[in-house]
């Protein structure tokens, strides 16, 4: 008997005209580790949703079909013992933070089974250990990190232990070091301890190769169902579907016929590629990225000896330089904690600063009120709901330019359209997906047409799409002149479409500069096409580089058979 099935199901939210899920038929085996993948808005969340028994038990709307966990309709399933059987992970960490500090957190779930306190504790110390939460249990959740906010989450769940683990983005606000390490754990409780693990994750780099089984979702039905990672691979492959890992999109689309998944498969393929080629091997180095016609631009951020400490003595930046000029694209990178958001909030005048200057569109932050520069910096916060007051999205952005004196109403759908959301300008923002409100937020942030952008993980919950959309936008606002800040965990991302790379650890800068010089050669800060290069002599950072490169090896290696022919 298959431990989670589901049957027929098709499911509406309340007042909706399209469904959320559509005839969806899925079996799980006790022990399985599932990867469901899919763009924004194609059903995956609702999927979790649905096995964890909250459609429509706690959402609404209609459904038809049924759900069963262990042959059990779960419907009659009484809640207590369902927690016990499942638990989730939803992809807004603030929507499940119940308590004061990271240890009530970790405690609130088992408290409410009635654990007994000894194991209770047992339980709290080992799952912090797992996590690498130890050092913050006292620490009140206000004051945590986006990421440490997700891993608290995650923690509170599997102290739980429950059979069935439900993952929706568990990994999407986690430098890539915290990323690597959670879904690490995650695999070593699905093999070691038999834990079924449905994940939903956009980030396929990290992931796909993990799963046992691989599902690709779109418009609400499943359209690929995968024994194994290789064969989803190739059907995406197949049907140009973007749901596959960077090495495989770059290798796919040159022509070969074997899909890699992980580096340790791409280097197989590339090592082959440089011994055929030979001597005639391209040169050494990779592109570089084209630098703006503005780079040489006015300077519209200047930071010098920037230090800030909060309230409870935690210090958060130390002795931060920086210099963001019209038409750079700044990206801010490191581990959770390191500082990032607070540079923003300070860039911003959110926070002021404890000692150093600040400069931002030639006026000193700290003697600046937030209002002032409303209009000509726009903040683009970790949690996009923070950014929603109204009904309807249109009327969000006409606000954002009505509280600034703009003209209004003004013509959203050019832009709404650039982000992927054309249609969505009479929905209530909070109605739509994770994806689809980041997107809205950062919509309301440009509708004040802002001179420097401050974003803070813009790429949260975006699939592969809506990623390139958002990429090419800021591309283009960089090109007319304005200034991009980005905060973001997302390597690719940054490879992709960043110019200067500045990391930061403990609140201090550790490295800056173009973006080949910082992210080739890491271990963990660099893409996969980059740690597929590392051991040759090409600087690769986008895929677009490493396609120039393979084409060139296959034209030396053609050149060389041709020479080998006419001798």
């Amino acid at each position: 008997m298959d431990l989670v099935e589901i049957k027929d199901l098709t499911y509406f939210y309340p007042q909706t005209s399209r469904p959320a899920l559509e005839d969806i038929n899925l079996s799980v085996s006790a022990g399985q580790f599932v990867l469901v993948v899919g763009g924004s808005g194609s059903g995956k969340t609702s999927l979790l949703r649905a096995v964890a028994g909250l459609i429509p038990a706690f959402y609404g709307g209609t459904v038809a079909g049924r759900v069963y966990l262990q042959g059990e309709d779960i419907r009659n399933i009484p809640r207590r013992r369902l927690v016990q059987q499942v638990g989730i992970v939803f992809q807004d960490p603030e929507s499940q933070l119940v308590m004061n500090t990271l240890e009530g957190e970790l405690a609130f779930g088992l408290e409410n089974l009635g654990l007994d306190p000894a194991l209770t504790r047992r339980r709290i110390v080992e799952t912090a250990a797992a996590l690498n939460l130890g050092p913050y249990l006292s620490r009140p959740v206000a004051q945590l990190s986006g990421g440490l906010k997700q891993k608290a989450i995650l923690g509170s769940v599997l102290a739980m232990q429950p059979r069935v683990l439900l993952l929706d983005e568990p990994t999407s606000q986690l430098d890539p070091m915290a990323g690597e390490e959670i879904l690490a754990a995650i695999r070593r409780l699905n093999e070691e301890n038999g834990i079924t693990v449905i994940l939903v994750e956009q980030r396929l780099e990290r992931c796909f190769h993990l799963a046992d089984r691989v599902v690709i979702m779109d418009r609400g039905r499943i359209v690929c169902d995968a024994a194994r990672p290789g064969e989803a691979a190739r059907w995406a492959v197949r049907t140009a579907s973007p749901f596959v890992p960077p090495l495989a999109r770059l290798f796919a689309g040159e022509g070969w016929r074997e899909v890699p998944l992980t580096v340790k498969e791409g280097l197989r393929l590339l090592n082959r590629e440089l011994s055929r080629a030979g001597d005639k091997l391209p040169p050494g180095e990779g592109p570089l990225a084209k630098k703006s016609a503005l780079a040489g631009g006015t300077p519209l951020v200047k930071v010098k000896d920037l230090w800030f400490t909060y309230p409870n003595g935690q210090e958060a930046l130390r002795g931060i330089d920086l210099t963001v000029k019209a038409g750079d694209f700044t990206i801010i990178m490191g581990e959770n904690a390191a500082g990032k958001t607070t540079l923003l909030k300070v860039l911003r005048g959110l926070l002021k600063p404890g000692r150093g200057l600040v400069r931002v569109l030639g006026r000193d932050i700290a003697r600046t009120p937030v209002e002032e520069l409303a209009g000509e910096i726009g903040y683009l916060s970790q949690n996009p709901d923070d950014h929603f007051f109204l009904p309807t999205v249109e009327e969000e952005l006409n606000y954002t330019r009505k509280k600034l004196g703009l003209p209004v109403p003004f013509d959203a759908g050019e832009m709404l359209a650039q982000l992927g959301l054309a249609g969505v300008a009479g929905k209530n923002p909070r109605d739509l997906s994770q994806g689809e409100r980041q997107r809205v937020a950062l919509a309301v942030v440009m509708a004040a047409s802002p001179r420097v952008l401050l974003l803070d993980e813009p790429t949260r919950g975006l699939d592969y799409q809506a990623k390139r959309d958002l990429g090419e936008l800021l591309r283009r606002l960089r090109e007319q002149g304005q200034a991009i800040v980005v905060v973001t965990h997302d390597v690719e991302f940054a490879a992709e479409y960043g110019e200067e790379i500045v990391l930061l650890s403990a609140g201090r800068v550790v490295a800056r500069g173009e973006k080949h010089e910082v992210l080739t050669g890491g271990v963990f800060y660099s893409p996969q096409v980059s740690r597929l290069f590392q051991d040759t002599p090409y600087r690769v950072v986008t895929l677009e580089e490493g396609r120039q490169i393979l084409r060139r090896l296959r034209q030396g290696r053609d050149s060389k058979l041709r020479r080998e022919e006419i001798l």
